[in-house]
């Protein structure tokens, strides 16, 4: 495994999402249900950012045609999207929130 840190826990509030760059990934960390979360950033059905979608109850609504993702397994919620995103292993160690990526 390789950890990289993406941020600290006090630059992403409760239900609120952060883009990241690490290397050539696009990654998406998420803060719901009391936990963080990190995905591609990349809707699955289109291009859009998924760091500029909407996170409620666990999952993260695309911008561009409203697909939504649950944030712990990735699966594609409803249409239009059909494929799922990736999602990373994420650990706290006191106040950084690390990646495995």
């Amino acid at each position: 495994m390789t950890w990289t840190k993406i941020a600290t826990a006090d630059q992403v509030g409760e239900d609120e999402v952060v883009a990241v760059v690490i290397g050539d990934l696009k990654l998406a960390l998420f803060n719901s249900g009391g936990g963080f979360h990190v995905t591609d950033n990349i809707c699955t059905h289109q291009y859009a950012l998924l760091s500029e979608g909407y996170v409620e109850d666990g999952c993260v609504e695309c911008p561009l045609h409203q697909a939504r993702f649950d944030l712990k397994t990735g699966a594609a919620m409803c249409a239009p999207a059909t494929q799922p995103i990736r999602v990373y292993l994420v650990k706290v160690e006191g106040d950084d929130i690390l990646v495995d990526a």
